[in-house]
């Protein structure tokens, strides 16, 4: 059976007092004592294995007995991704780009964008839950929503835009690996010709992801996907 996985914000202390929700999930869901092994990371490379030595259904306290550390990822993928109306469908896109190994996600807000609302702490616990499920040690960095045209700002070596209107594109498949890249999907409108003139003009590549007409979540993951595997 494997050991549950769970994260906390830091692993600096031999000893760690665990959040309530953590404790309760623990001792009351899971019904596991004091002396059984879980596992804990940070989020940011380190793995600890620690066993429990206070079963406190409330504030479970736990000891590292080791501690692991994965070394960075080579590549960091982003994907900036217009927000959508329908928010489970974003929450979805969050899921599955973490469990592909996305470095980084940009909300977007376009000029078709319907709807800007965002709720970061919900939007974060989604993306640690993801990590978690698919046993994965780093937490992609998630930003606060960006105006496009300050999206377009953000430094990395190889930028991709993806959009429906007519005109040459390559397959993202196409191209070679970089370090950082990033690739912007738009709204379920589209990207304006605008929007799309502006982002060439920051060196941005205009990339097919197929030849169907894709949700703004399906190009997303179609996106990570073909991004991760560069």
């Amino acid at each position: 059976m494997s050991r549950p996985f769970f994260f906390v914000e830091d692993l600096n202390d031999k000893k760690i007092a665990l959040n309530e929700d953590t404790s309760k999930h623990m001792i009351h869901v899971l019904r596991m004592q004091k002396g059984e092994e879980i596992l804990l990371t940070d989020g940011k490379g380190k793995k600890a294995t620690t066993f429990i030595v206070n079963d406190n259904r409330k504030k479970c306290v736990v000891e590292i007995s080791e501690i692991e550390e994965e070394k960075p990822r080579e590549r960091k993928p982003a994907v900036g991704i217009s927000l959508i109306k329908n928010s489970s469908r974003f929450e979805w896109f969050l899921e599955k780009a973490t469990e592909i190994g996305v470095s980084e996600i940009i909300p977007l807000i376009c000029a078709r964008t319907e709807k800007e609302k965002f709720r970061h702490d919900r939007m974060q616990n989604i993306l640690i839950s993801a990590m978690l499920q698919s046993q994965q040690c780093w937490l992609p960095l998630l930003h606060e929503p960006l105006e496009f045209e300050k999206a377009l700002q953000l430094s990395f070596e190889q930028k991709f835009i993806a959009h429906c209107l007519p005109g040459q594109k390559q397959s993202l498949s196409a191209f070679t690996r970089y370090t950082s890249s990033i690739i912007l999907i738009g709204p379920e409108g589209d990207f304006t010709q605008r929007e799309i003139t502006a982002a060439l003009q920051k060196d941005y590549q205009p990339v097919a992801l197929g030849n169907t007409r894709l949700r703004t979540e399906t190009a997303g993951i179609v996106a990570a996907t073909l991004l991760v595997q560069l």
